[in-house]
């Protein structure tokens, strides 16, 4: 790392993007991607929409009794 930078030219906000949404990397456990990538094949979909639908329906259950 340098001592110093040269911030003269730089532009503030040049990245900022109002609105904008953050996509989180999930990790999964190797046995669960394993499963849930088998579950996917079988309903025809990928990994991602089944993992959305699973979460979904288990964060709808979870609000109902908390």
């Amino acid at each position: 790392m340098k001592k110093e930078y040269d911030f003269l030219k730089a532009e503030r906000g040049r990245f900022y993007h109002k609105g904008a949404h953050l996509r989180l990397p999930i990790y999964l456990d190797f046995k669960l991607q394993s499963r849930l990538q088998k579950l996917a094949q079988k309903k025809h979909e990928n990994i991602e929409e089944t993992a959305n639908h699973l979460l979904k329906k288990e964060i709808d259950l979870l609000q109902h009794f908390l």
